[in-house]
């Protein structure tokens, strides 16, 4: 679920771009293509779709819109495959493994077309994973849990720290560790986000919370109040410091809006409790943890984490 209010975490174009992950000399069976500066017309029936695709689910009605337009006007862009079935380990059997553009595949076979425009390259296994991933971070449609799960693959199978899969991507060390801890979420509050009825910032707000009880009892409360995520915060930080709340309500000291501002917002950025002792200019910054991901989520936002 989302409120007018919530903002969807910011996107980034890619760092160095999928040419970066390309070999730097065009493979033997593709010199006559790049010599010529046209693709390749592959038949659809030899191409094996991509094994290492991230993707979870495709929306079938914007599948249906591209088909559409592919029978008017064709393949625009045209898709990145490696000679090669799926299960032949890169052996040139006359069949090819896609790498890059499986809506257009699967939007070329919808429109009925027999062929499509495709650029062939020479990769190895890693190459062609790991440009797949990079790949899917740069769609703008793709949801919270599928990138949190590529960044996963990029940290679990291709041993990246997070700094490198920055620079790979374009995206912020901070908002990568953040997509990262959605993998703590129960399974069930996991799906919410991936369909959108739980966003970003919400759910966020409740990896803070200890147990997965708690956090689903808060989603449920989410949907019901239609809390906003400053709403949904607040409500968090209650149950986690519920003696700190209640003596606030009776003290409600004044607080410099300025300070107050800078402590929501390093709460939103972390997802942590964030609290700024401020007196007169001087004062101190007390981020509480409960766990070593959390702690990394720190180091990772001051730029201290190991490379």
């Amino acid at each position: 679920m989302s409120t007018p209010t919530d903002q969807k975490p910011r996107r980034f174009a890619l760092g160095k771009g999928l040419e970066s992950l390309l070999p730097s000399k065009p493979a033997a069976v593709a010199e006559p293509v790049e010599s010529s500066g046209q693709p390749l017309e592959i038949a659809l029936d030899l191409i094996d779709r991509n094994p290492y695709q991230t993707r979870t689910s495709f929306d079938e009605a914007k599948l249906a819109e591209l088909a559409a337009s592919i029978a008017v006007s064709g393949v625009v862009q045209p898709i990145v495959v490696r000679p090669g079935g799926a299960d032949s380990q890169g052996r040139n059997d006359g069949r090819y493994t896609l790498i890059t553009g499986e809506r257009r595949l699967l939007a070329s076979k919808l429109a009925g077309k027999a062929t499509i425009p495709s650029i062939v390259r020479e990769v190895s296994n890693v190459q062609a994973m790991e440009m797949t991933i990079v790949e899917n971070l740069q769609r703008a449609d793709l949801n919270p849990i599928e990138q949190a799960h590529a960044y996963s693959r990029l940290s679990n199978e291709f041993h990246m720290t997070q700094e490198q899969m920055a620079v790979r991507t374009g995206q912020g060390r901070a908002m990568i560790a953040n997509y990262l801890r959605l993998l703590r979420l129960p399974d069930s509050l996991r799906k919410q986000v991936e369909t959108g009825e739980l966003s970003f910032g919400h759910a966020k707000c409740l990896l803070a919370l200890e147990s997965e009880e708690a956090m689903i009892a808060v989603a449920q409360k989410i949907s019901a109040l239609h809390l906003s995520v400053r709403m949904t915060e607040n409500y968090v930080q209650g149950l986690l410091y519920p003696e700190a709340k209640t003596k606030a309500e009776k003290q409600a000291p004044a607080v410099d809006p300025n300070v107050r501002e800078a402590q929501d917002h390093l709460r939103r950025t972390l997802g942590l409790k964030v609290t700024i002792d401020d007196k007169n200019g001087k004062g101190k910054v007390i981020i509480e943890y409960s766990g070593v991901e959390d702690f990394d989520a720190i180091l990772t936002a001051l730029g201290t984490a190991s490379a």
